[in-house]
């Protein structure tokens, strides 16, 4: 459970956005996208890797 200490007089709209980024931290959204369907983990290896080559071949491409 998210707690946010409001101050008195405070905008209830200054507390919503700190809601909101507090529970974009959490990423509770991202996780339940995940656990959406699933993802064998030969798969998710694979992904991994191809991922980091894509970044090594940018950063070299950088040089």
């Amino acid at each position: 459970m998210l707690i946010i200490p409001v101050k008195e007089g405070e905008n209830i709209e200054r507390a919503i956005k700190k809601y909101k980024k507090k529970f974009e931290k959490t990423k509770v959204m991202r996780e339940l996208r995940e656990r959406k369907q699933f993802i064998k983990p030969s798969v998710s290896k694979r992904q991994e890797k191809i991922r980091a080559s894509y970044k090594q071949r940018m950063q070299s491409a950088e040089m």
